[in-house]
């Protein structure tokens, strides 16, 4: 297991995602993002009702394949943006509590871009899938 402040310049509040799990440098990661439920959005998001918003595991899954983008020699040093996503899919509410467990492969990569397919999982069960656009900056 890896800190994922290793590879990416994200910080608390918006770093979501707790360890680094597996990495094949420009190819895929795995990692997690336990939720405690002291989440500051969880208290509006939904009262009596805690449920984590469908964005923020997205964005949860492009951190994750920013990981696999960055932990590639040729990209060092670039940062990530987040460029897209399409046929993004929520299959479950994630609730305080749960661990969501989170993978991306990615597609072809090219030195200003490239794809990504993301899952994420609770409890091996599905909870988000999507296709995700990575865009490389200097």
């Amino acid at each position: 297991m890896a800190d994922p402040t290793d590879w990416l310049p994200h910080r608390p509040p918006f770093l979501l995602l707790d360890e680094v799990h597996d990495v094949e440098p420009g190819r895929s990661a795995r990692g997690s993002w336990r939720l405690t439920g002291d989440e500051p959005f969880f208290a509006g998001h939904f009262p009596g009702r805690p449920t984590l918003p469908g964005v923020l595991m997205i964005e949860s899954l492009a951190q994750v394949g920013a990981v696999a983008v960055l932990s590639d020699e040729r990209f060092t040093g670039h940062l990530v943006l987040f460029g897209g996503i399409d046929g993004a899919r929520f299959r479950r509410q994630v609730e305080p509590g749960d661990t969501l467990e989170l993978e991306v492969e990615l597609g072809r990569m090219s030195p200003r871009a490239g794809k990504g397919q993301g899952w994420a999982t609770v409890g091996g069960q599905p909870a988000c899938e999507a296709s995700l656009l990575f865009i490389l900056t200097s």
